[in-house]
């Protein structure tokens, strides 16, 4: 039990340890010396979502020629070099495939959920430090490896709400209105 309490102490120092930067000692809570107030500035800087709709995408574009470039540099080591890799996830999987492994193109169900985990979470050893057209390019290249879109396709914040996935139909939109209830 010792151990469990040191390793959430140690994690929220962790946690809270990045948000110094935006904190004064003042501005902790008085009661536990945790947080920060939720300034305009700091909601700004988290709020990066897309949305199916093409709402939230950021300025840029990218092809499928330079994300493989981007691919190559910073994604094969862990997903292969033709993204069919299935270590650390796979990526391609083309028509016909008869494997069970899940990847992009067999599961996913939006292409802005691809463009939105590249941009948050990959590559893995460096999260968030894409460009904006390092992020679309690799969508691209994803998407095209995936038979999805032409390789010639340049996508960009008014293309991505329009790729239809394969997996969509599997997916079944969240339509609650507040409590627990499902339609």
């Amino acid at each position: 039990m010792t151990r469990i309490w040191i390793t959430a102490i140690l994690l929220l120092n962790i946690i809270c340890g990045g948000c110094d930067q935006y904190a004064t000692e003042e501005q902790n809570n008085p009661l536990f010396g945790l947080g920060v107030p939720a300034t305009d500035t700091l909601i700004r800087k988290w709020d990066d979502d897309v949305r199916p709709d093409g709402k939230g995408f950021p300025a840029g574009e990218g092809d499928a020629r330079s994300g493989k470039i981007v691919y190559s540099q910073k994604c094969a080591s862990c997903h292969g070099a033709n993204a069919d890799d299935n270590t650390f996830g796979k990526l391609v999987s083309l028509p016909g495939d008869t494997s069970k492994s899940k990847s992009v193109g067999s599961y996913w169900p939006y292409a802005s959920t691809v463009f939105d985990y590249i941009r948050r979470a990959m590559p893995f050893n460096a999260p968030g430090s894409l460009t904006n057209d390092e992020v679309y390019g690799l969508t691209a290249f994803i998407l095209a490896g995936n038979s999805l879109i032409p390789d010639t396709v340049v996508l960009d914040a008014s293309v991505i709400p329009k790729i239809q996935m394969p997996a969509m139909r599997k997916f079944v939109p969240d339509d609650r209105n507040g409590g627990f209830e499902v339609r």
